[in-house]
């Protein structure tokens, strides 16, 4: 009840300030740069770099995706599963690769994100298009309502965290070496790659692919979401491409199953896999998810009621019980 007259009293508070953005210049000249410079990048990737630095590009660029996906998103932010302290070290390093803030940062984000999904509060609204929750929300300042909603989201667990605790310390000195120095040595150091090579393949598409790759986390409902009324499957040739569903949706509903992809899948996909092998190997505990019967009786209940069908769930994973291996069956 405190935690909820808080946010109410934090509100009205907020209310008062102003909800224009403006335009946040450093991130509109470090974008343009960022992907201009990727093009020359990219004709070095087919024409000039070595094999080898290809390869590197890939696992990078994987690493620092499974980094935001496992770790940022499904553990730290919607806290899907516990993890080891290895693990979580492990997770901290990958996402500092990702090399676009802290976890701390990005987890306060994404959870102000999800906390008003859908209303114009959202800095990520999907209401008005993929490109603006994509690329054009990135280019502003969030307003000085929007900071002040932000500044009330409940961080206590994060926090308590020690390995993103001395990550968002520490994080400029790790950035520097971890996702500057060391990667763009490796290809002149280990296999005599050039240097422009080093520079705009491993440096700058590198970053590119994996900025795009994290911002579809926030808007990725506009290319694999179904909206409301919209025919299953889609009338488009795009069904060649990628097949819409209301998967992303559910994420939103219930955001701590583990099975939520961040792609448009569910129960499938590779991070849900490096999960699944975690928890095989001990290193992953307490997998949430949402079992069917228990959906069932919670939508039984909203029908009911009238309750939200998000507060029906919630009551109804309390009554949920879980095998311990059951992130290794099918069903």
């Amino acid at each position: 009840m405190s935690t909820t007259m808080t946010i109410e009293q934090t509100t009205v508070q907020a209310s008062t300030l102003s909800k224009s953005r403006e335009a946040n210049w450093p991130a509109v000249l470090f974008f343009i740069h960022i992907h201009l410079l990727s093009v020359y990048g990219i004709w070095l990737l087919f024409f000039e770099a070595k094999l080898l630095t290809v390869l590197f590009l890939v696992f990078l660029t994987s690493i620092a995706t499974l980094g935001v996906t496992i770790g940022s998103h499904r553990l730290w932010a919607h806290q899907t599963y516990k993890a080891s302290t290895a693990l979580r070290i492990a997770l901290m390093l990958f996402q500092t690769l990702a090399g676009h803030g802290s976890i701390y940062d990005w987890v306060q984000n994404h959870r102000f994100h999800h906390a008003y999904f859908k209303t114009d509060t959202d800095p990520y609204d999907i209401r008005k298009g993929f490109l603006y929750a994509h690329f054009t929300t990135r280019l502003q300042k969030l307003s000085e309502y929007q900071e002040s909603l932000k500044s009330s989201i409940d961080m206590t667990d994060i926090e308590k965290d020690s390995v993103v605790m001395f990550q968002k310390r520490f994080y400029w000195i790790l950035y520097g070496i971890l996702f500057i120095l060391l990667p763009i040595n490796a290809p002149l150091e280990y296999w005599n790659d050039s240097i422009l090579s080093a520079v705009f393949v491993i440096g700058f598409v590198r970053y590119a692919i994996v900025l795009h790759a994290s911002w579809l986390l926030e808007s990725g409902m506009g290319i694999w979401g179904l909206k409301e009324g919209e025919k299953y499957p889609p009338d488009t040739n795009l069904v060649f491409i990628f097949s819409k569903t209301y998967w992303p949706e559910y994420h939103y509903v219930y955001p701590r199953d583990y099975k939520s992809g961040e792609y448009g899948t569910y129960g499938s996909g590779c991070s849900t896999a490096f999960i699944r092998v975690f928890a095989a190997l001990g290193e992953a505990t307490n997998l949430c998810t949402l079992e069917t019967k228990t959906l069932q009786k919670a939508l039984a209940v909203a029908a009911k009621t009238k309750k939200p069908v998000a507060s029906c769930i919630a009551e109804a994973i309390d009554g949920q019980t879980l095998e311990d291996d059951h992130f290794l069956k099918s069903k």
